[in-house]
């Protein structure tokens, strides 16, 4: 089975760069834990020390994605000029996903144009729970009017968020029901699957042609389980939205290998072409790989 892992946890490369001490100095006070620090006490991946990211050499890890099947990957946790080294260096290995802010207004519009046209990134990422703003803030519509430019794929972030300094419904998927209306043309990508929100992010996937989701950050074997909140996922994703589902087997964030998070959709209540859908078809599509 081919795999496309729309989020991956790669090595880092030469232009990995660190925190910065000023902008820390420059935080107010805040208690222990506070914010986005949160996220350390809610996932064991991120607790301090700790790296998601593999401590392996790049061609290695290369070779251990042809080993299970990957045969591209989004690059997650990384910064832009990270993936444009990953996509000069395995051109044929990875997807680029170029992770821009709407708080940089027309900046951050010439750095898409630069990143897709001179460096072949072929997506644009934005997220509520960085930028602290939902999807459907018109300070990302220039972003949107550009991809459709460009035409290329957006993913957005749609899910609950855990930074205690920040509205937990910052990535509701209601906000993408207004950008798939004001942008009809515009494929759109509802990353890490709405949850808890699961039935609106199924129903909104049905109701517009161009919308998608992928399941980043959840493990398949939560998918199938009763009272978990992904029942309307399994139903209609294994019929009326075969074709909208795109995996992210995120392996660093829930600490799991590959081999066990691929096997984990495999065994899924799944029709076997429909896991071929959303293990490869379905992504290969949106990013035209075929």
């Amino acid at each position: 089975m081919r795999v496309i892992d729309m989020e991956c946890n790669v090595p880092k490369g030469a232009s990995a760069a660190p925190e910065s001490p000023a902008a820390e100095a420059a935080a107010p006070e805040r208690p222990a834990g506070y914010g986005m620090a949160n996220y350390a006490r809610i996932f064991r991946s991120r607790r301090e020390g700790s790296d998601p990211r593999p401590d392996t050499e790049m061609d290695a890890y290369v070779k251990l994605l042809d080993r299970v099947g990957i045969v591209r990957a989004v690059p997650f946790g990384t910064t832009n000029d990270e993936v444009a080294e990953l996509l000069r260096d395995y051109p044929d290995r990875f997807i680029g996903l170029a992770r821009i802010s709407g708080l940089h207004g027309m900046r951050g519009v010439r750095e898409l144009e630069h990143r897709v046209r001179e460096q072949k990134f072929a997506a644009l990422g934005v997220s509520a729970l960085v930028d602290g703003i939902p999807a459907s803030d018109r300070r990302y519509y220039p972003l949107y009017a550009k991809a459709v430019e460009l035409d290329i794929p957006v993913r957005i972030y749609s899910s609950m968020n855990y930074a205690t300094d920040r509205p937990y419904d910052l990535g509701h998927p209601r906000h993408l029901d207004p950008v798939a209306i004001d942008f009809p043309e515009l494929t759109l990508i509802g990353g890490l699957g709405g949850w808890p929100w699961v039935n609106e992010m199924v129903a909104l996937v049905r109701r517009h042609p161009k919308l998608h989701l992928d399941t980043s950050a959840h493990r398949a074997k939560y998918l199938g389980q009763r009272g978990s909140g992904w029942e309307m996922l399994l139903q209609f994703g294994n019929t009326l939205i075969q074709d909208k589902v795109l995996v992210g087997l995120s392996a660093g964030l829930v600490g799991q290998p590959h081999e066990t998070l691929i096997e984990e959709y495999m065994a899924l209540p799944l029709k076997d072409a429909v896991k071929e859908k959303w293990l490869y078809r379905n992504a290969a599509r949106v990013f035209r790989l075929e």
